[in-house]
């Protein structure tokens, strides 16, 4: 059936024309089907205009035939349409050709577009401007990068290199196969650079983790008078979050206001994220509660916030509403909500989100089979977790550091230095994460030689430099071991700054051995980083008193009081058929 506007047009010409009533007896030689095409407004009216143009012949039309192609790619689901009618049309130029690869490129496949570039080269065609950027992104999206530098070759050679979309499109796909050099080089070609151009350098850095060079690309943007557009705030926001940039991202997100983009529903979710990430949980909801129009990024990024932030209960319950509004949730969402559901140990909600990924199937998939094993270890089921792990038909490195933590938490510490040793024997390398769950491991369960040994392979064997991470747990290790002294020592020649987690762990081990006066000493540089925490008062206090020494525990106390800290109370969670309910010390049914 034709669409009104089309329809209309149509009955126009039989009143002009003395048409006979009937459709299919009109004589459409004389329609002109330039206009028909140009109402068109659904897939419907272009086969029945299709239809039309075939009964007067006029498929030999050129013009006709690549706005049919151009229409069928827009209007189609898939390219199959468009491509049927490519293969029909016997004379050919470039921009039919543009025509067709741009589809490919924003339909898919991509690899078509790529195969169809190749072809208009043997069929003599020479690409132009047009057709350069579409098979440059979809070399990008596919991650061929080998063809896209053949694609670069070309470009040089036809003389595009200095097209300003043509060199946009290489800055892009160079950054997204990780190759930020060359699309530093491509960037420092341009003559002009407009804001594809900075968005698309911003966008390279940010995707792969350079933050910082993000942000100066941004800055030297600004000042230079080119004004950041919605997909420029996008790509920046990420950076923002990264480096837990709280003020500047406020900064963005009050210029999305001011020029009105902040309704720009990835806006809005860049910015759900960025707040979530740096802890303001409330504004995130407030930007997500207030959105007209929601996608599955939207609830992602707000379970994502609550998970982020230890909120696990209201991570599940957002999940909750989200299935009643029959929102398709994907693996990115179980990942979150599982875990949330390691946070708060719930076993129940674990097992019936294990069950959702079962029916999904996403099973294999190999972040949502790493969060299980790291929900079941925290639920206090080892055996699931590593029921989980043996059910893997693949693993990666990350599914043994996963299965070796879960050891790890539990205090299996051999076992967990068995699968370490096992991994390796199948050709993984460890990386940072593996060593701090190896290290965890020996300081759970007392293992100092072999925790000694881990830490040099470490460094010797894998070229890693050691985190805070990483010495906080060779820290506690040598403490609870008794070894305070070698502990101390240990800090002092630390290759990164001590944080409150590596002098906690010694303090710690100084109460544990009646150690004062080296806890004295621990607890000055604890007081000068975290001068608000009241867990070390708490634990000088404790030192001092077990020490007999009552006027220094007073002190304490006068400290606290000074300072006005305040302990927080304890919280724990009891789930009952699938519903959390939190208690609180001192709390009264």
């Amino acid at each position: 059936m034709l669409s009104n506007s089309v329809r209309i047009f149509v009955r126009k010409l039989k009143h002009i024309t003395y048409f006979p009533l009937r459709l299919h007896a009109i004589n459409y030689y004389s329609i002109p089907f330039n206009y028909l095409l140009s109402s068109c407004s659904s897939l419907s009216d272009l086969k029945c205009i299709h239809a039309m143009i075939l009964t007067n012949g006029h498929l030999q039309s050129l013009l006709l035939s690549t706005k049919l192609v151009n229409l069928a790619c827009k209007f189609a689901p898939t390219m199959n349409y468009a491509r049927q009618l490519f293969d029909s049309i016997p004379e050919r130029d470039v921009f039919l050709w543009n025509t067709l690869i741009r589809g490919y490129a924003d339909l898919g496949p991509c690899q078509e577009a790529i195969f169809l570039y190749r072809s208009m080269h043997r069929a003599g065609f020479l690409p132009d401007n047009y057709t350069f950027p579409f098979v440059v992104r979809s070399c990008a999206v596919i991650s061929a990068l080998r063809e896209g530098k053949e694609v670069h070759c070309n470009i040089i050679k036809n003389g595009f290199d200095l097209d300003v979309f043509v060199q946009s499109s290489l800055v892009s796909m160079y950054a997204q196969s990780g190759e930020t050099l060359n699309s530093e080089i491509v960037f420092a070609e341009m003559d002009v650079k407009n804001i594809v151009s900075w968005t698309a350098m911003i966008a390279g850095y940010v995707q792969n983790g350079l933050f910082k060079e993000g942000l100066g690309v941004f800055q030297k943007m600004v000042a230079l008078g080119t004004q950041p557009n919605a997909v420029t705030l996008v790509s920046i926001l990420p950076a923002c979050a990264g480096l837990e940039f709280l003020n500047l991202g406020k900064t963005i997100h009050g210029y999305g206001v001011k020029v009105g983009i902040d309704s720009h529903i990835s806006l809005v979710n860049a910015l759900i994220a960025l707040y979530g990430k740096c802890g303001n949980v409330a504004m995130a909801r407030s930007l997500f509660d207030g959105m007209e129009a929601r996608s599955l990024v939207s609830w992602n990024a707000m379970i994502a916030a609550y998970e982020q932030n230890n909120a696990g209960r209201d991570a599940i319950e957002l999940f909750d509403w989200m299935k009643i509004e029959t929102v398709e949730y994907d693996y990115i969402t179980m990942v979150s909500v599982i875990s949330a559901g390691a946070s708060l140990g719930a076993l129940n909600t674990g097992r019936w989100l294990h069950e959702l990924v079962k029916r999904k199937g996403l099973e294999t998939n190999i972040s949502i089979t790493n969060a299980l094993i790291d929900m079941y270890a925290k639920c206090g089921n080892i055996d699931l977790a590593k029921d989980v792990f043996e059910r893997l038909p693949h693993r990666s490195v990350v599914s043994w550091t996963s299965i070796i933590g879960a050891c790890a938490y539990h205090g299996h510490g051999n076992d967990a230095l068995v699968l370490f040793s096992k991994m390796k024997q199948e050709g993984f390398n460890p990386n940072s994460f593996t060593f701090t769950a190896v290290l965890t491991a020996c300081r759970h369960s007392g293992l100092v030689k072999e925790g000694r040994e881990h830490f040099a392979s470490m460094i010797k064997d894998y070229s890693i430099v050691p985190g805070v991470e990483h010495c906080a747990c060779m820290v506690d290790l040598l403490g609870r071991a008794g070894c305070l002294v070698e502990a101390f020592q240990f800090i002092e020649k630390m290759p990164v700054e001590p944080d409150v987690r590596v002098w906690g762990a010694l303090l710690g081990a100084c109460r544990i051995y009646g150690n004062v006066e080296l806890a004295e000493l621990v607890a000055d540089r604890l007081f000068l980083l975290d001068p608000q925490t009241i867990t070390f008062y708490v634990l000088m206090s404790n030192i001092y008193a077990e020490a007999g020494r009552w006027e220094d525990v007073a002190r304490m106390k006068f400290l606290m009081r000074e300072k006005e800290l305040k302990r927080l109370p304890g919280q724990s969670f009891v789930e009952v058929n699938r519903r959390l309910h939190t208690f609180l010390t001192g709390s009264t049914p």
